[in-house]
């Protein structure tokens, strides 16, 4: 008797709460500035940050769409159909770990850059269009970097080089 007691308080307290739907309210734009300024794919929705790779003393930045959950990350570029040369796709892991893609359902070909957790390029592997064979890292990575294929040879972008990005928490 004193559990459903306690149970109807609370429903009461719930049904009493300013937004009268018993949710929590996210907060206002005016009052989170910080997620008013957050820039989104136009396809993806994705958050946009900068992803550098180091080249020597030459910085070559892209506008990289951030995959950080595991929906955005199995849907990775599946069925889009152009990327830009200052374009990219980052899947960073919650651990160093062994990563291995395929290009199931993506007509693009893409350059697939496995980052080391040292931040140094391990390998760089060749996404065929639609293909499900798997390329993987070299070693474990703490993030994968997807650009337009041919891309990576066409900067120079090679194994060694280090990629620089700021993910918040």
């Amino acid at each position: 008797m004193v559990r459903q007691a306690f149970v109807v308080a609370a429903l009461l307290m719930v049904a009493c709460s300013p937004s009268g739907k018993g949710a929590a309210q996210s907060p206002s734009p005016e009052a989170s500035p910080a997620v008013r300024d957050i820039e989104r794919h136009p396809v993806s929705g994705l958050e946009i940050i900068e992803v550098a790779v180091l080249r020597g003393d030459e910085r070559v930045a892209f506008k990289t769409e951030l995959a950080n959950t595991p929906e955005a990350q199995r849907q990775g570029m599946m069925f889009r159909t152009d990327m830009g040369d200052d374009e990219a796709m980052l899947f960073p892991s919650g651990a160093p770990a062994l990563r291995s893609f395929w290009m199931k359902n993506t007509p693009l070909a893409l350059d697939i850059i496995f980052i080391g957790p040292d931040g140094a390029i391990s390998n760089i592997e060749a996404g065929v269009p639609y293909s499900l064979d798997s390329v993987q890292s070299v070693g474990l990575a703490s993030a994968v970097l997807e650009i337009r294929g041919g891309l990576a040879e066409e900067l120079g972008i090679v194994p060694g080089d280090r990629v620089e990005y700021t993910v918040a928490e």
